[in-house]
């Protein structure tokens, strides 16, 4: 019967597989391997690309015009993770320190607004950011200003929308680091003397690096990439990374250099994967399958 059992599994495990890797390589390996490709292409008016290879679409990312955008763009992106993590790792701890039957209902409330589109939330952030929208409304109603200020098209708004979407992906890394921290390592450090800063500083914070640095990885490099949220919220004075890119392919037919800014996001993003990996071996943890 065992073998039986056994025999009945190995095809649809071998299938599976087939199918994981065949998923993988078509939509993941292929297009990144397409997307280098035509970054050392030239651009071409008809066909949209054409030799002979270049590395010109590289050379004019430290074009001042290009080059402040991305400054501005990796600006803006530093200060939305820099607020998702000082907002999400209090929240974090707070949840896992909940009782265990009210975790999921927490956690179900943090995931509840991405049943909704992220272009729609946006769209009702401008609804609230507007200078007759409910935020000046109420600033009015309650005497504390007396004209409506701007909020709407500004960096500020941007950084707002930004931080507003992508606050539970720095919230659910760190909930998972959290859950596995042991506590008799926190007793033991105030069995030996240790204050509650020292616990933190030489305790927690190591131990919870990795779900630090994976908050970042999956809010800093998105938030250079949602154009639509500095369309909408932003204008056309603060442009992120994802604008140019959107922009070289759709509007100026650049593809080379558009495929060349996509090319440096991917770089950005495998540094940071190996500072997860690095991290996660300095605790001595191995699984780094958890990053996602």
């Amino acid at each position: 019967m065992a073998g039986f059992n056994a025999s009945n599994k190995s095809p649809f495990r071998t299938a599976t597989l087939w199918l994981i890797w065949g998923w993988l390589l078509i939509f993941a390996l292929l297009p990144n391997i397409l997307v280098i490709a035509v970054s050392f292409l030239s651009r071409d008016s008809s066909a949209f690309i054409s030799l002979p290879v270049s590395i010109d679409s590289y050379v004019r990312m430290i074009d001042p015009l290009y080059f402040d955008v991305f400054v501005h763009s990796l600006w803006m992106a530093g200060i939305t993770t820099v607020l998702c993590l000082l907002l999400g790792y209090p929240f974090a701890w707070i949840v896992s320190k909940a009782k265990a039957r009210w975790q999921p209902l927490l956690m179900m409330m943090l995931i509840l607004p991405f049943w909704t589109n992220s272009l729609v939330r946006t769209y009702a952030l401008k609804l609230l950011f507007a200078n007759n929208g409910l935020i000046n409304k109420a600033l009015l109603a309650v005497g504390m200003i007396d004209a409506p200020i701007d909020i709407l098209y500004t960096q500020g708004a941007v950084i707002a929308g930004l931080t507003y979407l992508l606050f539970p992906f720095m919230v659910l890394p760190l909930y998972a680091v959290f859950t596995d921290l042991r506590n008799d390592m926190l007793l033991a450090s105030q069995d030996l003397g240790a204050t509650k800063t020292q616990t933190f500083w030489h305790v927690i914070l190591p131990l919870t690096t990795p779900g630090i640095i994976s908050g970042v990885l999956l809010v800093l490099l998105p938030a250079m990439g949602m154009f639509y949220v500095a369309d909408i919220l932003g204008g056309s004075r603060n442009l992120l990374v994802g604008n140019i890119i959107k922009n070289q392919f759709l509007d100026a037919r650049d593809w080379p250099f558009g495929a060349a800014a996509s090319v440096l996001l991917t770089l950005a993003m495998a540094v940071l994967l190996l500072a997860y990996r690095a991290s996660s071996r300095r605790i001595g943890k191995t699984d780094f399958n958890e990053v996602a």
